[in-house]
């Protein structure tokens, strides 16, 4: 872990709707977290060796709370169906690839060399059922230098007869074995636990996950009202659930174990039709949820009402979604998120003002980031993740202040030539 000092036009997230730009300015690592922003370089921390990014501009680490390993191989393609449609005839049979080693390492290559060359630091990451390829996941995305939580998906329903598992018991007892056999192995990747969603996870295969968790005590992801086809199919499967949420909730799987009086942490992609009482309930218990606008403009999901749960103080990300996203940025799932949000205000309730560009900012930097812990700023205490942007290739007539440049470089998506550098926990990523 190395001490040093960046110097540039310092951008980064101080709450929700502060944006802070701070010009020649200079960020300190310590020991892998930020010591602070200062216009004058601290006397205590002269001996630092400084790296001058000049007139360039230096932002936290992107964090992309949900992602799909596997299905990147596919991005872009079959993008005209809808959520149940497009998992039974392309993901499915994609995923059931991973069986195969020599496919997986290939196809995962190509995944985390792209996302190690984007402005994303960390991410949390769907891979498929099979442990093995699994495995390989984890090693690849150690090495990458990249910091993320690889889950090992859980399914044995309602997918086809070569992805499904044989039974809840051998679900669980693989899942038992690969945590085992990761546990303690890397420093930079840890295992979340992954019910793919209900509709594909019998009541055994929950409580098999409801024990596993309650003995490792690792976070949970899945996905959460993305579709009224998926809403509708998970009533006619537990109907006695008074809401979707409710279904995990019932397995100690959303947010809280009320009965050890425990933190379970959660993160639910989508989230699009969620109900009064299911918001609730993710309020309470601490959801995160990872709001992914591509993806549901892609499946035609919806629009998730972002605002809503933004002005709830609630826990609030935004996730890729590759391959229901077409594109790994997070920085056009930034601009996404701006412009669902006026078509939410213009098209479904005029009362919701839309989201702004700090609100989606901080998504992308502190939002996501709290699921990692303290992640997403350079506030002093923060772990240190930052990305450097050379914006000097997007010509403009007059001067532009660094807001103006900073809002400019993520709707330009300048994540795809412009990086010149990146470091996550302190360690300079090699791109």
């Amino acid at each position: 872990m190395k001490d040093f000092v960046l110097k540039g036009h310092v951008c980064y997230s101080k709450s929700k709707s502060e944006l802070i730009t701070r010009e020649n300015a200079y960020v300190i690592c310590v020991g892998g977290k930020s010591k602070g922003v200062f216009s004058e370089l601290p006397r205590q921390y002269a001996e630092l060796p400084i790296v001058d990014y000049g007139d360039s501009l230096i932002v936290p680490g992107m964090v992309d709370l949900h992602i799909h390993a596997p299905q990147y191989a596919f991005r872009g393609m079959c993008m005209d169906l809808e959520l149940m449609d497009w998992l039974n005839r392309y993901t499915f049979p994609e995923e059931e690839k991973y069986a195969d080693l020599e496919y997986a390492e290939k196809a995962y290559s190509i995944f985390v060399n792209a996302l190690k060359a984007g402005a994303t630091t960390r991410a949390v990451i769907f891979a498929t059922r099979h442990r093995p390829a699994t495995e390989l996941l984890m090693d690849m995305m150690e090495r990458s230098g990249l910091i993320s939580y690889v889950g090992k998906v859980n399914m044995d329903r309602e997918a086809t007869e070569a992805l499904e598992e044989e039974s809840a018991e051998m679900s669980a007892y693989t899942t038992f074995g690969w945590i085992n056999a990761v546990k303690g192995k890397f420093h930079r990747t840890k295992p979340i636990l992954t019910p793919r969603f209900i509709p594909c996870c019998t009541d055994e295969l929950m409580e098999e996950l409801k024990q596993i968790q309650m003995t490792y005590g690792i976070p949970v992801q899945s996905h959460l009202s993305e579709s009224p086809g998926e809403i509708n199919f998970v009533h006619f499967l537990r109907p006695n659930n008074a809401f979707y949420g409710d279904a995990y909730n019932d397995y100690d799987l959303f947010g809280k174990n009320d009965d050890i009086n425990t933190d379970v942490k959660t993160v639910m992609a989508h989230c699009v039709w969620s109900t009064p009482e299911e918001v609730e309930l993710m309020h309470k218990n601490g959801v995160f949820i990872a709001h992914c606008p591509a993806s549901n403009m892609n499946l035609s999901s919806g629009i998730a009402p972002i605002r809503k749960y933004l002005d709830m103080d609630m826990n609030v990300g935004l996730g890729s979604d590759v391959a229901g996203g077409h594109s790994d940025s997070i920085f056009r799932a930034m601009t996404d998120a701006i412009q669902v949000s006026k078509m939410y205000w213009r098209h479904v309730d005029q009362s919701v003002k839309p989201i702004t560009f700090p609100e989606a900012f901080y998504m992308a930097t502190m939002g996501g980031g709290e699921f990692f812990g303290k992640v997403g700023s350079f506030e002093e205490g923060f772990e240190f993740d930052a990305v450097v942007l050379d914006d000097t290739t997007l010509a403009h007539p007059q001067e532009l202040n660094v807001t103006e440049r900073l809002e400019r470089a993520v709707y330009l998506e300048l994540d795809r030539n412009g990086i010149r550098a990146k470091y996550a926990a302190g360690e300079q990523i090699m791109i």
